[in-house]
């Protein structure tokens, strides 16, 4: 008789001594053999499972249970995804635009700086070009007018007029009588000491005229806007000469953007970055609120908005005012006398790309260039005018600040009423945020803007607002998806993040880019 398992019929009993051992396993007993042969059982089952045959509808019964389970955790996993982006929501555009807040929230890629290996400073004069050590041609007192950049700037240009004539420059005037009547002297603002000392190389600077001199009547005189250096050197050091000392009623713009000897570049530069730095109390308060932003390492944007009173004034800008604040504006710009444009059409203005951007216009830009809605804003620009405030900005970038909530009141005690003194604590924030972005090109955005170059072309948004409000009106006019909008946007603005450029000249200076925006060439130069 065979002895073959077919045979004896143990074929129809098999799994039952598989399940006693199991069974045993469970109490204890047979511990040494259990173990193998509940292996062999396992991977005999498992095996059987895998191998279609006899086995396929199982097999295939066990596929569809567990595609229904796996279907239904990620269906559970997607619901409570929408509702915790749902619930924290407050942008007015549809679900789907929100996972990109979520995917760029880390991306370094809008915060990195543009700057290059192949640039670099380039301000020391040569041993020839340091001052003169015969005597002063003579004296230059200076009234540097606008508010503080604006000063700031002609004072630099002030240094360079004083090298070219080989003249003695004493701290200059402060304008007492522009829009917000500032009292504060160039003592109050400015590192007298350290400005003096730091030109040393370069002109003779004096806290007044000497004793030699002090009876003498100056030569009053407004320079010529925009001059080369010729004009100095050879026209007005005749004057000097003559009457010893001369007066500057003004001093913005009186130095030509191109066309000036290289080592003079170099001396605006060095003033402009170096010399003309703000008093030790006006510079540790501003480290201080610097630091404050960046607490835990977070980036943040500083936003010079300009959405101001004085400005949308100037600018004749009305866009999303009430009638009654543009009316408001009006008077304001008939009422100030050394406004010469007083018919101005703000729609045109605005189509052009000349106003200032609305503080939703703003919102909008910084959402369409993929900046998260976490990020934290620092407004460095006076009080946004209108009843609505910045209420747009906020309800999409609820963290926003000013230097009045990040220092303390005791802290702003000594600067209040001394509005050049707030806008120096600005400056400084602007200067070291992660991202400066500028709505209007005025005299604080060329300068942040030229110093952030100067540093290593810090990441500085320059907007192309004439494109931007076209593309904004066509979408509010459901021309354009915001999608559509967003990509276009950011396509636009690609090469206007601060990365080297060549300063722009042109057939009228006041159509150049401005030398203290851009000190590139001068200043900075190729490796």
């Amino acid at each position: 008789m065979s002895n073959s398992p077919l045979a004896t019929g143990t074929i129809t009993t098999r799994r039952r001594p598989i399940d006693s051992v199991e069974y045993a396993e469970e109490n204890g007993n047979g511990k040494v053999n259990i173990g193998h042969h509940k292996h062999r059982r396992i991977s005999s089952s498992v095996n059987s499972l895998l191998r279609p045959g006899r086995y396929l509808s199982r097999w295939i019964f066990g596929a569809l249970i567990l595609l229904m389970i796996s279907t239904m955790f990620v269906k559970i996993i997607l619901i409570h995804l929408f509702l915790r982006v749902n619930a924290t929501t407050t942008s007015h555009h549809d679900f789907l635009q929100l996972p990109r807040h979520v995917m760029h929230a880390q991306n370094s890629e809008i915060w990195a700086n543009l700057g290059s290996d192949k640039f670099y400073k380039c301000i020391d004069r040569s041993s020839i070009k340091i001052k003169d050590k015969s005597m002063s041609n003579g004296y230059i007192l200076v009234h540097a007018n606008g508010g503080l950049n604006q000063m700031r700037s002609g004072i630099s240009d002030m240094v360079a007029v004083a090298k070219l004539m080989n003249a003695s420059l004493v701290l200059p005037m402060l304008d007492h009588k522009s829009f917000w009547t500032d009292p504060s002297e160039f003592k109050d603002i400015f590192d007298w000491q350290h400005f003096g000392k730091s030109l040393e190389d370069d002109i003779e600077v004096l806290e007044s005229l000497p004793p030699s001199v002090a009876n003498i009547k100056p030569f009053v005189k407004a320079p010529v806007s925009w001059s080369k250096a010729s004009y100095y050197s050879r026209d007005i050091l005749k004057i000097l000469k003559r009457r010893r000392v001369l007066e500057f009623t003004h001093t913005d713009s009186r130095l030509a953007n191109n066309g000036i000897p290289d080592s003079i570049q170099k001396l605006r530069c060095h003033a402009m970055y170096e010399a003309i730095r703000f008093t030790e109390k006006i510079e540790q308060l501003g480290t201080k609120l610097v630091n404050r932003l960046k607490e835990n390492g977070e980036p943040y944007i500083a936003l010079h908005l300009r959405y101001e009173k004085d400005m949308l004034a100037f600018t004749g800008c009305n866009h999303n005012l009430t009638e009654k604040e543009a009316e408001d504006l009006q008077k304001l710009r008939y009422k100030t006398k050394h406004w010469k444009e007083k018919r101005i059409n703000g729609t045109e203005r605005r189509v052009l790309g000349l106003c200032p951007m609305t503080p939703r216009e703003a919102a909008i830009f910084l959402e369409a260039m993929e900046y998260p809605s976490n990020t934290k804003i620092c407004i460095v620009a006076g009080d946004t005018f209108g009843k609505n405030g910045l209420k747009a900005l906020q309800e999409r970038y609820p963290k926003v600040y000013y230097h009045s909530n990040l220092a303390t009141e005791e802290e702003l005690k000594p600067f209040m009423q001394r509005h050049n003194q707030l806008a120096a604590l600005d400056y400084i924030l602007a200067l070291h945020a992660d991202v400066f972005l500028y709505t209007y090109d005025g005299n604080m955005a060329k300068a942040v803007r030229g110093h952030r170059l100067f540093q290593g072309f810090w990441k500085t948004i320059n907007p192309d607002k004439q494109n931007f409000v076209r593309l904004i009106d066509e979408m509010d006019n459901k021309k354009l998806s915001w999608k559509e909008f967003a990509s276009q946007v950011r396509l636009l603005h690609v090469n206007r993040t601060g990365a080297p450029n060549v300063r722009a000249a042109a057939n009228s200076p006041k159509q150049e880019e401005n030398f203290y925006a851009n000190p590139f060439p001068g200043c900075i130069c190729l490796r």
